[in-house]
């Protein structure tokens, strides 16, 4: 056991895991006692007593305030605009996973939505997805496939927004992106200029969205 004073006293050698270890040995508490004082799980507790990760800002508060010692007496000044730096990061990456997810779940309207040309008669008509049926079986299930990647996009950036998972994180919004154009560039093909139109605006959101978050 290491009285508060000691943990104080030996700030300058300790990393931030052995600081909370010490303090929350010295208050006498499991790891799943700290967590549910925190808010946190279990697990986020053992992950920052193994210094395998920090605690956001928030957390970091909570724990200086539990323990009733400073921030700084946790993490010095550098660590601290890290892990600030990282929850902007990641507070930008949730909201662009949801700008992103929204959108490209919207994309499933098309389905109902009159923007496809239907050409009977010499008449140019505009009719949904469903009920396009002037083109080939192909191409159409093409026009399906595109729109229904999407929406599976979207559903999943909404869900996924917490997964840890490196791979997803850095494919998602190039994904996104990615069929965004291809659905412009397969509509052009067709000759459907309003979805066309329509993809082309959306792409334009999602790239002025990730321009603006960088």
């Amino acid at each position: 056991m290491y009285p508060l004073n000691a943990v104080r006293k030996r700030d300058f050698i300790m990393d931030f895991n052995q600081k909370l270890q010490h303090l929350r040995r010295q208050k006498g508490i499991t790891q799943e006692e700290l967590a549910q004082a925190l808010f946190v799980s279990r697990t986020a507790v053992s992950k920052w007593e193994s210094g395998r990760g920090y605690p956001n800002i928030d957390s970091l508060k909570a724990i200086a305030a539990y323990f009733s010692v400073t921030v700084d007496e946790l993490l010095s000044g550098e660590q601290v605009l890290s892990i600030a730096e990282n929850d902007t990061r990641q507070s930008k990456s949730r909201l662009q996973d949801l700008v992103f997810g929204l959108l490209d779940c919207s994309m499933i309207i098309v389905l109902f939505l009159p923007v496809f040309a239907q050409r009977a008669g010499g008449v140019v008509s505009s009719v949904s997805l469903i009920s396009l049926h002037d083109i080939s079986q192909y191409l159409k299930w093409l026009y399906f496939g595109i729109v229904l990647l999407l929406t599976a996009a979207g559903i999943a950036a909404l869900a996924l927004q917490n997964v840890t998972f490196r791979l997803w994180h850095i494919v998602k919004a190039k994904l996104s992106l990615a069929l965004s154009m291809a659905g412009v560039l397969l509509f052009i093909a067709g000759n459907q200029p309003y979805a066309a139109s329509l993809f082309f605006v959306f792409l334009i959101i999602k790239v002025f969205f990730v321009t603006k978050t960088r």
